[in-house]
């Protein structure tokens, strides 16, 4: 049995909506991960303890006592979860089928005349859903962090990011992220119908604003770790 939406998500429209919409999810939560990681400046605190940790132990008291102890975190997680594997699905079943629909000459000639960043936009994805779950097992699961003490994010950062190698890996994986949010911006932008000479000025500055803020504030905490030893 067949629905509206199952024959719409079978097309190639279909999948390149379900990744705008998907993609603006996703776009919304490192945008707002980022700024809660730009607590870290506030530094360790005296009396109540680090911004950041404050900002943590929010996120999992939030919602209570309407739902249970990090009841509400959860939902979010799970929330972007199912978006994720959506937006994953959805760009390698596009992939799929662009390749069955198109010559392999066609291919090498597009290849040509696209940018880097939409060239690399399949790799990177993979690499970032690769690093997805390390950084999962890294920050939220303690079990890829030699130093993990459950709900001391300064801590957990500082102890990670001293290890220079560590500080490379979130630092290559914040450029690559935001080589996959510029393309996935100016994707956006075609797939809703606003690619035109009168818009694609500013539809490329606000992707490229927004790809450079969230990789660079991103890219910040690790580095200045890092190069600068605090905590």
């Amino acid at each position: 049995m067949t629905t509206w939406f199952g024959d719409f998500y079978r097309s190639s429209l279909g999948k390149k909506a379900m990744m705008a919409v998907t993609g603006i999810i996703l776009w919304a939560f490192v945008l707002v991960h980022m700024a809660g990681n730009l607590k870290y400046f506030a530094g360790p605190g005296e009396t109540d303890g680090a911004a950041i940790n404050v900002y943590g132990e929010w996120l999992r008291e939030v919602g209570y006592p309407l739902m249970p102890h990090s009841g509400l975190l959860w939902v979010i997680r799970l929330g972007l979860l199912a978006a994720t594997v959506l937006h994953v699905h959805a760009a390698y079943a596009l992939t799929r089928m662009n390749w069955r629909a198109r010559p392999e000459a066609y291919e090498q000639r597009r290849a040509q005349q696209t940018g880097w960043a939409e060239r690399t936009m399949r790799w990177s994805g993979v690499a970032l859903l690769l690093f997805l779950i390390y950084h999962i097992l890294h920050f939220t699961t303690g079990q890829a962090h030699l130093d993990f003490v459950p709900g001391d994010v300064y801590h957990n950062l500082v102890s990670a990011f001293s290890t220079g190698w560590v500080a490379a890996i979130y630092a290559v994986a914040m450029v690559l992220l935001g080589m996959h949010l510029f393309h996935g911006l100016w994707s956006l932008f075609q797939s809703l119908g606003w690619n035109h000479p009168r818009f694609n000025g500013w539809r490329r500055a606000f992707a490229v604003t927004f790809a450079v803020v969230v990789s660079v504030g991103f890219v910040l905490v690790p580095l200045i770790i890092w190069f600068g030893r605090v905590g």
